[in-house]
C-alpha cells in the first residue's frame, strides 16, 4: 500500500503535469500597484542614493561596504567586505566559522546562487545527538563540540569574489583586519547579546571569555572597546593566502586540534574537502514580477514561490494591508507550504526534492481552492506529522547594489547567538552550532517542541535544511527589490511580506519594512502577530478560527529597491538597533 507521503507526492507531480485533477490555469496576473515615493504622501521614507547602496545590521559594516563601492568595487566586492567586517563588528551572527547563502543578479541579468552552508563532518551519524535512552540531547547539538559543522563562509566569499568580484581578496578584507586589530566600540546590540546570551555560552569557554569579557569578570558593556588581535591574525592569513589558510593551513590545524581535544568530529580532512557550491536559483513569477531566491538546502525559495503562487489566485490589494481577510488568506497559504516543507525538503545532494512540483502554479491552484475565506482550516487536518527543524533568530542579512546595477543579497549565520560559543584555539574564530538544524531524531520533538523528517536526518557530509531566503525581485527585466532577513522559521514569511507589501499594497521599501508582521508555520497552529494590528482585525481573525497570539517582533530585513529612474531606495529594519542603510 502506498504510504501517505508517497501518495501526496504523486498527487503533486500529477498536478504539475496537468493531469487527472481538472485544475485550470491560474487567471492572468492582476496589474501590480505602483510603488509610492511621494515625499508628502508617505509616512516612512527610504534612504536614497544614485550610484551604490548597502543595507546591513551594523552601521560600521555598512560603511565598509559603501567605501568599497566608492573605491570602484562592484556589489560582490562590497558584499564580501561587509561579510568579513560583520565577523568583527557583529560576532553574534557575522562569522568566519559559520555558513550561509548568497543570491547574485548581475547587471546583464544573470541570476545565480552560492551555497556555503555548513556540512556535517565525515564521522557524523544519524543518532549522534541521542542520549542513552534514545532521546534528543540538546546540549550535544547546541553547546558541545559535536554541534559544529564544517564552516562554509570563507569558501563561499572566496568563490563569489573569484567568479564575480573585481578586487583582490586582500583589499576587500583589509577593513575587517583593521577593525579587529584596532578594536571597535561595543554598541547597544552587542552589549545586550553578550549580557543576555553570552553569559550562557561564551562564559563556558576560556578562549571565548578572554575576548568578550572585561577584567572585572563581566561581559563587555556598551562603550567598552573590543579588540580581537587573534581574529585579526586569522583574517590576515586568509587575505594573504586565500581560503586555503582556513581549510588547509594553520587555521585548519587549530580547528581540528580544538575538535580532537574536546570530542568534536571535524578533522583536517573535513576542512580540506569543503566546497562552496554554485546553484541555480529557484525562480517564479508573481503578478508579472519575477522572484528569485535560494534553492535547497534552503527551503526559502521553494516556499516563498509556493505561497506567492497560492496567493496569486486572490486579489489581496482589494482586501487591503492589515485587513482580516488578507491576513487570513496569507496565513492559510502559509500552512500548506510549511506542511510540505516538513515532508520534502533536505540537502538536494542526498534526497530528491520535488521543487518543480512544489513551485507549480497548478499545484498552488489546487491548494488555493481549499482555502475558505470565512473559516480557518485546522492545521491537524492539513496533515499531521513532521515539522521543520528549529533554527534560531540570530542570523544576519545584508543587501548591496552597485552603480552598474549588480545586486547581491547575503544571509549567513552561526545558528544561535554566538553559535556554539566556542573559539577554536588562538584563531579568534567563533564556531557554529549548525548541526542542531538537522533532525536529531525524525518524528520526535526537540527541546523547542519541533520535529523534523527523514529528509533532514543527520548524515556524513550533508548540509542541514535552512530557512534563509536571500531574495531578488525583478520588474520588467530589471532588478527591483533586493531583500532578506534573519528569523529562523519566520524568515520565509518575513521576506514574503516584503514582496506582498511592495507588489500588492504599493508600499515603498521603508513602509514595507516598517509595517507590522504576522506568521503561521502550520504547527503549532498559531497565527503569530506583532503589535500594531487593529484589535478589531484580530477579533475577526479569531472569529474565522485563527488562533491569534501577539508576540515579539519578527525579522530584521535589510532591503534595497531600484526605481525606474535608477535611484536606489533602501531601508534597514527599525526592529534592530545599530543597523544602517547608506549609499552615495
Amino acid at each position: 500500500m502506498m504510504n501517505r507521503s508517497a501518495a501526496r507526492l504523486v498527487a503533486i507531480v500529477m498536478l504539475t503535469a496537468g493531469g487527472c485533477f481538472g485544475v485550470t490555469a491560474a487567471p492572468a496576473p492582476a496589474p501590480a500597484s505602483p510603488v509610492s515615493y511621494g515625499v508628502e504622501k508617505d509616512i516612512f521614507h527610504p534612504v536614497t542614493a544614485q550610484q551604490g547602496m548597502v543595507a546591513s545590521v551594523d552601521a560600521t559594516a555598512t560603511r565598509v561596504g559603501v567605501d568599497i563601492l566608492k573605491q570602484g568595487g562592484n556589489a560582490v566586492d562590497a558584499a564580501v567586505a561587509v561579510g568579513f567586517a560583520l565577523a568583527v563588528t557583529h560576532p553574534q551572527a557575522g562569522n568566519l566559522g559559520g555558513g550561509g547563502f548568497m543570491m547574485l543578479r548581475t547587471a546583464d541579468g544573470k541570476t545565480t546562487a552560492i551555497d556555503f552552508r555548513e556540512m556535517a563532518p565525515q564521522q557524523a551519524s544519524r543518532d549522534m545527538f541521542l542520549d542513552d535512552k534514545g532521546n534528543p540531547d540538546s546540549k550535544k547539538s547546541l553547546t558541545s563540540h559535536l554541534a559544529t559543522g564544517t564552516p562554509g563562509t570563507v569558501a563561499g566569499f572566496a568563490l563569489a569574489l573569484e567568479k564575480y568580484g573585481s578586487l583582490p581578496l586582500n583589499k576587500v578584507m583589509q577593513p575587517a583586519i583593521t577593525l579587529a586589530r584596532d578594536g571597535i566600540w561595543v554598541n547597544d546590540a552587542l552589549a545586550f547579546d553578550l549580557k543576555t546570551y553570552g553569559v550562557e555560552t561564551l562564559v563556558n569557554h576560556p578562549n571565548s571569555k578572554a575576548i568578550f569579557w572585561s577584567v572585572g569578570d563581566n561581559p563587555l558593556q556598551k562603550g567598552d572597546k573590543l579588540v580581537q588581535e587573534n581574529l585579526a591574525k586569522s583574517l590576515e592569513m586568509i587575505a594573504e593566502n586565500g581560503p586555503d589558510a582556513f581549510y588547509k593551513g594553520a587555521i585548519a590545524d587549530q580547528i581540528a586540534d580544538e575538535m580532537a581535544k574536546n570530542g568534536g568530529l571535524i578533522t583536517k580532512a573535513d576542512l580540506a574537502a569543503y566546497k562552496a557550491v554554485e546553484r541555480t536559483p529557484i525562480g517564479g513569477t508573481y503578478r508579472g514580477y519575477e522572484v528569485f531566491s535560494m534553492p535547497p538546502p534552503s527551503s526559502g525559495g521553494i516556499h516563498i514561490v509556493q505561497i506567492l503562487n497560492i496567493l496569486e489566485n486572490f486579489d489581496l490589494a482589494k482586501y487591503g494591508f492589515g485587513s482580516a481577510d488578507a491576513m487570513h488568506l496569507v496565513a492559510e497559504a502559509e500552512k500548506y507550504a510549511y506542511a510540505d516543507r516538513s515532508e520534502y525538503l533536505g540537502d538536494p545532494d542526498f534526497v530528491k526534492v520535488p521543487w518543480q512540483a512544489l513551485t507549480s502554479k497548478a499545484y498552488a491552484k489546487s491548494l488555493a481552492q481549499k482555502i475558505d475565506l470565512q473559516k480557518a482550516v485546522a492545521s491537524s487536518t492539513i496533515k499531521p506529522g513532521d515539522l521543520a527543524p528549529y533554527e534560531s533568530n540570530q542570523t544576519t542579512h545584508f543587501s548591496v547594489v552597485d552603480k552598474q546595477g549588480n545586486a547581491v543579497a547575503v544571509t549567513y549565520t552561526l545558528n544561535t547567538t554566538f553559535g556554539s560559543g566556542i573559539v577554536a584555539g588562538d584563531t579568534g574564530i567563533l564556531l557554529n552550532n549548525e548541526m542542531d538544524d538537522f533532525s536529531a531524531k525524525p518524528g520526535v520533538p526537540n527541546v523547542y517542541g519541533l520535529v523534523g523528517g527523514d529528509a533532514n536526518a543527520v548524515g556524513p557530509n550533508k548540509r542541514p535544511l535552512s530557512s534563509m531566503s536571500p531574495t531578488i525581485v525583478v520588474k520588467n527585466g530589471k532588478t527591483w527589490l533586493v531583500t532578506g532577513s534573519p528569523g529562523g522559521s519566520r524568515i520565509i514569511t518575513t521576506v514574503l511580506q516584503m514582496v506582498l507589501n511592495t507588489v500588492d499594497f504599493g508600499m515603498n521599501v521603508a513602509e514595507a519594512t516598517n509595517a507590522p508582521r504576522f506568521h503561521h508555520q502550520w504547527l503549532p497552529d498559531e497565527l503569530r502577530v506583532e503589535k500594531g494590528f487593529s484589535p478589531d482585525t484580530l477579533r475577526i481573525l479569531k472569529e474565522k478560527g485563527q488562533n491569534v497570539a501577539v508576540k515579539d517582533v519578527m525579522g530584521s530585513t535589510q532591503s534595497i529597491m531600484i526605481g525606474e529612474d535608477g535611484t536606489r531606495y533602501g531601508a534597514s529594519d527599525p526592529r534592530t538597533v545599530d543597523d544602517l542603510t547608506a549609499g552615495y
